[in-house]
């Protein structure tokens, strides 16, 4: 990857003083292609695509119809059918959640990692519909405990319906055996659903080559727009999945007293489209592809390595997951014992120009689980990031630290 090219396409990185943006686990940066696509949408052919036929919407609906073929691509789908437009993967994870039928129960398993919106879902049905939501430990170092899953899926037997974890952790950056996962669970007749949110932008991801059932995705986490995401699903699943978001576009025809469901993707595409959304997604998507997926992970796993090695002596500083970066991608995420998380990260942003995130980055679970209420401070890299801002990362925090930790 030729890094300073990659960089001069993001117009928030051309600035004069720009910020060592490291937040990207929440939102990536965009380059000049996506913002253009929004803009031309509402400037060129603010139409309605699907549905009027005169020359905006036409140039909107094959905008639209283009950008679901480049996402099949990328994620080696069968169909372009078997892709759903979403707001992000949260919505896409509640679509599958909700639009499945269920029975008291049924058993669901997920990590005990998860992100809420891996997470919620299937708590607020365990509560509505009485399915039965199981959790599986990982090891100490959050790495995936491949044995504890075997017994959780034995243990589940016949009433096992759904596996539904995340590829990549937000927590911590760290990758499970998906395909070995998935493996095992259609051996015990359940399906599999992951949240890609972590690693559809950042590795390569193949879903036929998995052989998981549900992928879903957020754009915003991929150079794309705000307000996107994205639903891939077997297409035999999706003809049989209820739309949680019922509406224009979702039937092909309705009575008084009787609905006629229109086929996949459109079912669950209710209501005007974020047409300019998707129109970047597309352009979104062309950008990625020109790059090696597998080069942008390892170069983040060399940002990751310099900021560990910078950060991994400090006194009161832990850092979650495995102290080999090459586990957590990435992103760095580091327990403070008694420092103030927030106040650290608004420090480097006004000091240094350096944007991290703090809190308990959706994982709630995991930190009350474990007393830290306090949270973490998650540096998160991505291909337009350099050495040099790790560095300035490294340097900065560890600055931070002593000045707390000297008062």
């Amino acid at each position: 990857m030729n890094l300073k090219k990659i960089r001069t396409q993001f117009p928030t990185l051309r600035q004069e003083s720009a910020p060592a943006y490291l937040d990207n686990a929440c939102v990536t940066l965009k380059p000049d292609c996506v913002v253009e696509a929004i803009n031309d949408y509402y400037t060129k052919t603010p139409g309605c695509g699907g549905r009027s036929v005169h020359r905006y919407g036409t140039t909107v609906s094959r905008a639209t119809s283009d950008a679901r073929i480049k996402l099949q691509k990328f994620l080696n789908a069968e169909s372009a059918n078997e892709v759903v437009f979403t707001r992000n993967a949260t919505h896409s994870l509640n679509q599958v959640a909700h639009g499945m039928k269920w029975e008291a129960g049924d058993v669901v398993l997920t990590t005990d990692r998860e992100h809420n919106s891996n997470l919620v879902p299937w708590l607020q049905l365990e509560k509505e519909q009485g399915i039965d939501h199981r959790v599986v430990a990982s090891h100490a170092d959050n790495t995936f405990d491949i044995e504890a899953f075997e017994k959780a899926c034995s243990d589940a037997g016949e009433r096992l319906k759904m596996v539904s974890m995340s590829q990549v952790g937000n927590l911590d950056g760290v990758q499970i055996p998906i395909k070995e996962i998935a493996r095992i669970a259609h051996d015990h007749g359940a399906l599999v659903c992951v949240d890609g949110a972590q690693s559809t932008p950042h590795m390569k991801v193949d879903v036929q080559e998995l052989d998981v059932d549900f992928m879903a995705f957020s754009v915003h986490k991929m150079c794309g727009p705000s307000g996107m995401g994205g639903l891939w699903g077997r297409y035999d699943l999706l003809e049989n999945l209820r739309t949680i978001q019922s509406g224009g576009q979702t039937v092909s025809s309705s009575t008084y007293d009787s609905i006629d469901w229109a086929q996949p993707p459109a079912r669950f595409e209710g209501g005007l489209g974020n047409f300019s959304g998707i129109m970047a997604t597309g352009a979104a998507i062309d950008f990625l592809s020109q790059y090696n997926m597998n080069d942008i992970h390892a170069h983040e796993i060399k940002l990751n390595r310099i900021m560990t090695d910078g950060i991994k002596d400090l006194p009161g500083v832990e850092i979650i997951g495995p102290r080999d970066p090459k586990y957590r991608g990435g992103i760095c995420s580091i327990l403070l014992e008694e420092l103030p998380a927030h106040d650290i990260a608004i420090l480097l942003d006004e000091a240094a120009g350096v944007m991290v995130r703090s809190g308990q980055h959706c994982v709630h679970s995991w930190f009350n689980a474990r007393g830290h209420s306090n949270g973490s401070l998650r540096a998160s890299a991505y291909m337009y990031n350099t050495e040099e801002e790790a560095n300035l990362f490294a340097e900065t925090f560890s600055e931070a630290v002593h000045a707390f930790t000297a008062k």
